[in-house]
């Protein structure tokens, strides 16, 4: 490649502007091309914004030098260009797919009638910043609100509609509240925190269809006949990465598109990051692993356009730490990493204080601290999370885990 090498990035999200911005740092440049209206922005904080906590702009990512809003049709691999719904076409000397993630629709009776493809009037997907608009909108002091998905998504955006004084019941499949990172004390510690809050929480409960009147949801249909009156409704039912692009260009797709240590597809001109990225079987989903792969390909991408890069930087994958804080009033931080589910013949260490509504657990297995979850005051988590990732031995007597799980930093 050359210093004027065209690096064109699909997607202005986290991943993509951090993937700009940092190339400009080593002396190169990359043009986004992103679909959505609004300035690049934080989706983590989409559930701030719903609450009214922050005004939209507050979100918005640090502008990149060169955005150009369209929606990209297709990658001719050929040609080595892309081309927008708009007609035109755009050449890449190397192109970065950063096109994230959609929300997963569930194949809900009466969500979609014969013809229409636009959802039901009041019920609203969550995962745009149009999506996050759309609900602060319609929702008001008293207004009904089922939240189907018990998971981050759904417990962020049930919090933040009883924040808007709306009634909300939340709706999880699950036995347990945000089952993939939580064990079932620290799912119990936040479910007694949203109930609080006035929130009504269904586990175990299967929605089976949703139903309207003069094209306006009026109530939610579980399995079991039981139905909920609503105004409104929320689908937090997990995320899809969009690999439509990828697919119809040929490149090698499973859940994600199939990347190897440097990023690329099996095109070597064609690169992937973020939540469409699929990195050794693994489709991370979440913003640490994508800022993450943003990094080491910008020093590659650097390097290769002749500027101060470092040729050797590889992914090799995240330990990655889960984290939610529900601020406000009633505020409650929570964080999970690793396996917070013990194997036979592991340790674990529990502290539980049922007046101050903290837990804090890790699971130790031979000798290493292989996961955890805290739930309360976490000032430990950062000394936690270094031990983790660090996977090293830890001393036989036991004193310095139990000395991080107990010293608040402060707190």
């Amino acid at each position: 490649m050359t210093s004027n090498t065209r690096v064109v990035v699909i997607g202005a999200g986290l991943a993509g502007v951090r993937l700009a911005r940092r190339l400009g740092e080593l002396g190169a440049s990359a043009l986004l091309v992103g679909e959505e209206e609004h300035p690049p922005y934080n989706r983590v904080l989409l559930a701030d914004v719903l609450a009214g906590r922050y005004a939209s702009e507050v979100i918005s990512l640090p502008a990149p030098e060169r955005l150009v809003r369209a929606r990209v049709t297709l990658i001719d691999r050929r040609a080595r260009e892309i081309r927008c719904s708009d007609g035109s076409a755009i050449a890449y000397d190397t192109l970065v797919l950063a096109t994230g993630s959609n929300a997963v629709l569930p194949p809900l009776r009466g969500l979609f009638t014969a013809g229409r493809t636009e959802l039901p009037e009041g019920v609203h997907a969550f995962r745009t910043m149009d999506d996050c608009l759309g609900l602060a909108k319609a929702v008001r002091e008293g207004v009904r609100a089922v939240v189907i998905g018990g998971g981050l998504l759904g417990v962020s955006a049930a919090r933040a509609l009883a924040a808007r004084g709306a009634q909300v019941v939340l709706a999880q499949q699950a036995e347990r509240l945000m089952e993939r990172q939580l064990d079932p004390a620290a799912s119990r510690l936040l479910r007694r925190h949203l109930t609080g809050l006035g929130v009504e929480v269904h586990t175990e409960a299967r929605v089976r269809g949703i139903r309207t009147l003069g094209g306006a949801v009026r109530s939610v249909e579980l399995a079991d006949g039981y139905a909920l009156d609503t105004d409104l409704v929320v689908l937090a039912c997990g995320v899809r990465p969009r690999v439509g692009l990828a697919q119809d260009a040929g490149l090698a797709v499973h859940k994600g598109v199939l990347v190897d240590d440097e990023l690329r597809t099996c095109d070597r001109n064609i690169r992937a990051i973020g939540d469409c990225a699929q990195h050794a079987g693994t489709v991370y989903g979440l913003a640490a692993p994508a800022l993450e792969q943003a990094e080491v390909l910008a020093e590659l991408l650097a390097r290769e356009s002749g500027g101060a890069g470092d040729p050797g930087a590889r992914y090799t994958g995240t330990r990655s730490l889960t984290r939610l804080t529900l601020a406000g009033q009633d505020f409650l931080d929570l964080a999970a990493f690793g396996e917070t589910d013990a194997r036979p013949g592991d340790d674990v260490v529990q502290l539980a204080d049922a007046t101050r509504g903290t837990y804090r657990k890790v699971v130790v297995r031979d000798d290493r601290l292989v996961g955890g979850v805290l739930v309360g005051e976490l000032g430990t988590v950062g000394a936690l999370a270094r031990a983790w990732e660090g996977a090293e031995p830890l001393p036989a007597d036991g004193a310095p885990l139990l000395h991080l799980l107990t010293n608040d930093g402060g707190s």
